[in-house]
């Protein structure tokens, strides 16, 4: 059964039914967006960006900062709305959905002034004593957001947030899997004093998705698969318009034989079945060199067998439920085909036989290698691949050896070692002694490498990818024009001459650089 499918309808919009992935039963019914409502809502859009842009950064800010207290105040419902659409653990609801959200948002109403803040560069060279250069910040226009469906609330209120305050409007969409989710977006930011118009999230599915990206926006910010991804990109390359891409990953793991095997082996369940490992950046290959391979493997056993599934369980659960069949039917492929090439399944590997919903065991897999899908595609479920290596060295050639290049992590007592390793990982962000938490840190660019994706979100980076970066070049003296026709042999002779003295005779030339 299907966690949406189509019911007829007497309109011209698609009407889909929702089914819950706890129960199975019907939740509620989205109408999806056509091509007229995508068109409609650009066109209200474009009509409000010039007044939102000349709304003085102060005020952006204020309201950001409203929205956060409503967050806060809300959050019981925020919670209750993202956990119904998705099953995903109270606590992952509550750190990803509510938490991320609060501090993202109070990081970007508090820096976004200081970051798109006109600034003065220096000129260097000879050109320096006669232009100065001033670089401005200036919003693109209407942006397009795609979200998807494990993140469905964060997801959209950050890259908003930062579209919003550097003076863009938004026309957002979330996955059909988890509308009201997304939802909560705009209505959260409307009763925080947006104005009407500046965002607008639409309930819909792929062809709302399509329709945005083919509807006359200026940037399109797209989260979700590598096949949508690469779709979005053609389309935004045929508009020549730019886009950023954060897609899938498949990030590695490598635990050192001097690394804290207790906290790693946390380090690796939290990693692999947060949010039921619906997680770009979750942990999904486990490498541990062989001199404590053992032990490590003793330790996810133990502390695996105690983890905690079902709704029963309210807050105290710890894995929820796969959000949608359809990334179930995945789990379940790559998992049988692991177990048909010879891989050990010590934990799980199979549907919580004792719960009506979607919910996949957590699940520890040895005995894994790259002839098999769950190595070198992405699964995004709560499975640990691990793998024993014979050194830190062979860790980091299979770290590398994917067409993923999201995020990683590295486990060692020696800070300096862990730094190394991670920088040596060919991927978009690393930790060490943690778990991907480089997307809960708003300061840091967060995009991929390779198949992982195109561009960085977040933080002044982020921010400063929603505008367009404009130089302004003022003569500070005026005058008559050193460079001005006509053209003659003498002032060319004059060019070679002043050419020699910077560069040649003298170092006066570097020294102005």
């Amino acid at each position: 059964m299907s966690i949406y499918e189509p019911i007829e309808s007497t309109d011209s919009h698609r009407h889909l039914q929702l089914r819950s992935p706890v129960t199975l039963e019907p939740i509620g019914e989205l109408i999806c967006a056509n091509k007229e409502d995508v068109a409609a809502a650009i066109a209200t859009a474009r009509a409000a960006q010039a007044a939102w842009a000349a709304t003085p950064m102060k005020a952006r800010a204020a309201i950001v900062e409203r929205a956060l207290k409503i967050v806060l105040a809300r959050q019981d419902e925020i919670i209750d709305t993202v956990v119904k659409e998705t099953g995903k653990a109270h606590t992952d609801a509550m750190s990803m959905e509510v938490f991320s959200v609060a501090d993202q948002l109070c990081y970007y109403a508090k820096n976004a002034e200081k970051f798109l803040k006109p600034r003065k560069r220096r000129v260097h060279g000879i050109l320096g004593l006669m232009k100065q250069l001033r670089i401005l910040y200036k919003p693109l226009g209407v942006i397009g957001l795609i979200t998807p469906w494990n993140g469905p609330f964060v997801l959209l209120m950050n890259q908003a947030t930062q579209a919003l305050l550097a003076g863009n409007t938004v026309v957002a969409k979330g996955s059909e899997v988890t509308p009201y989710s997304a939802k909560l977006a705009e209505d959260i930011f409307r009763e925080a004093g947006l104005p009407e118009g500046v965002l607008q999230v639409l309930l819909g599915d792929g062809e709302t998705g399509a329709a945005i990206v083919r509807g006359g926006v200026d940037k399109v910010s797209f989260t979700g698969s590598v096949a949508t991804g690469r779709n979005v990109a053609e389309a935004c390359a045929s508009q020549l318009i730019p886009c950023t891409l954060e897609l899938g990953g498949n990030d590695a793991m490598i635990v050192c034989a001097d690394a804290d095997l207790d906290r790693a082996a946390d380090g690796a369940w939290v990693g692999s079945c947060m949010n039921t490992g619906h997680y770009c950046c979750g942990t999904e290959r486990i490498y541990v060199v062989k001199e404590v391979y053992d032990e490590f493997l003793r330790l996810v056993l133990e502390k695996g067998k105690a983890l905690r599934q079902g709704p029963q369980y309210g807050w105290d659960e710890d894995v929820g439920a796969v959000f949608w069949d359809r990334q179930m039917a995945i789990i379940e492929a790559h998992v049988e085909d692991a177990r048909a090439k010879g891989a050990s399944i010590l934990l799980g590997g199979r549907r919580n036989p004792e719960l009506p919903g979607l919910y996949y065991e957590p699940t520890v897999i040895t005995d894994v290698d790259n002839t098999m899908d769950i190595m070198i595609l992405e699964t995004f479920g709560p499975i640990l691949c691990i793998q024993k290596v014979d050194s830190e060295a062979e860790a980091l050639a299979l770290a590398n050896d994917s067409e993923f290049g999201l995020n990683g992590n590295v486990w060692t007592r020696d800070k300096e070692k862990g730094y190394r390793l991670a920088s040596a990982i060919d991927t978009g962000s690393c930790s060490v002694n943690d778990m991907a938490v480089s997307y809960g840190i708003p300061a840091a660019p967060f995009g991929g490498r390779k198949n992982s994706g195109v561009g960085q979100v977040n933080g002044k980076k982020g921010m400063r990818g929603y505008c367009h970066e404009m130089p302004v070049v003022i003569d500070r003296f005026g005058g008559k024009m050193q460079n001005g026709y006509p053209y003659s042999a003498k002032s060319a002779e004059g060019m070679k001459k002043l050419m020699n003295f910077m560069w040649v005779k003298t170092p006066l030339g570097r020294w102005l650089s």
